[in-house]
């Protein structure tokens, strides 16, 4: 892969230093909550993409509607040269954007597995073998330096996992997000949007109960890498609205009184029947809402598109005072509803 860089912001043992700390401060504390970023090994990638076809999670489908309705209006209103992908993963869903971008002349994928980023971009240079691709292995959710590239910068930040942040996690997020912008960038961002809490719930639980397994996967990779004694049995997948919040919580509920060794933390970890660990929050969001946080980072939103359903959105926000590269020449048609 001759137009492939990668540069590593972390060193080997970052991910185990960061479970490590996770798990002591999460189990530690009342009440229980481990960070969703731990479902993902090997195991939890593939209950994630079987959750992606269910019939009840609608969030991947709606999105992709989206993609491949606006993608050309995305790059004309961007202009971007540089696509930069926040947790970019398989970098599936960014084929739509890369696709519709004939000027598109680098791709800067973000994510914290080195596989992951070495594999898209080798699908994505057998694809595109005009295009540079500089992959950063790093945690977007600390501050980033991005390498040299030629603008405008379209930052996206798809499947709405701006709502597993909680809304102070958000603020400083949208905040490094501005940061990183340029008179001319711009953010593309993907947003769950509030609807019908008997479809909500039935998207954090399925029929077949594949959630559940991906909730309960948490506890195999702390099994695994830290050599706890958790038994998934012993725990029932909850997912809840909190109609208060907006955001569904996904939970793990101790069916009995137990005690969980944590032998290389030297931790015992005490549940009482009954007892739940927090393991995901994820919010659903109202245009209006976007835009207050957007603008409280120094972001302005111009551009807002829904799927036909009305059930998810991608936004289009700017630097405030700055104008993205190009126009489109008209707003979208939500927007102009809105």
């Amino acid at each position: 892969m001759s137009d492939f860089q990668l540069t590593r912001t972390l060193d080997e043992h970052a991910a185990d230093r960061a479970l490590r700390a996770d798990v002591l401060h999460g189990l530690t504390h009342s009440p229980k909550v481990l960070p969703p970023k731990w479902f993902y090994d090997a195991r939890g990638s593939e209950l994630f993409e079987e959750i992606t076809r269910l019939p009840e999670y609608y969030p991947t489908r709606a999105e992709r509607e989206i993609l491949l309705a606006r993608a050309q209006e995305i790059a004309v209103v961007s202009g971007a040269r540089t696509l930069v992908e926040l947790g970019s993963g398989s970098s599936e869903k960014t084929r739509h954007l890369i696709e519709a971008m004939p000027a598109l002349d680098t791709y800067i994928p973000v994510d914290v597995s080195e596989s992951a980023l070495s594999g898209a971009a080798q699908t994505l240079l057998e694809e595109h073998p005009g295009l540079r691709v500089h992959a950063l292995l790093a945690d977007f959710t600390k501050p980033l330096h991005l390498p040299q590239s030629p603008g405008p910068r379209l930052v996206v930040f798809l499947g709405g996992t701006v709502g597993n942040l909680l809304p102070p996690e958000r603020a400083v997020f949208l905040a490094s997000v501005r940061a990183m912008l340029s008179p001319g960038d711009a953010l593309l961002m993907g947003t769950d949007l509030v609807k019908d809490e008997d479809v909500l719930v039935a998207a954090y639980d399925d029929a077949q109960g594949v959630t559940a397994e991906f909730n309960k996967n948490v506890l195999s990779v702390i099994d695994r890498e830290l050599g706890a004694d958790f038994h998934t049995e012993d725990f029932v997948h909850v997912a809840v609205w909190n109609r208060e919040q907006e955001w569904i919580e996904m939970r793990l509920r101790a069916r009995s009184e137990l005690v969980v060794k944590v032998r290389e933390l030297d931790l015992l970890v005490p549940f009482a029947a009954g007892e739940e660990i927090l393991t995901e929050v994820s919010a659903k969001f109202r245009q209006e809402g976007v835009r207050r946080e957007l603008s409280a980072a120094g972001l302005e939103l111009t551009h807002w598109w829904t799927d036909a359903a009305g059930r998810f959105a991608l936004s289009l926000s700017v630097a405030d005072g700055a104008e993205p590269a190009a126009d489109s020449g008209r707003e979208s048609e939500a927007e102009t509803a809105a």
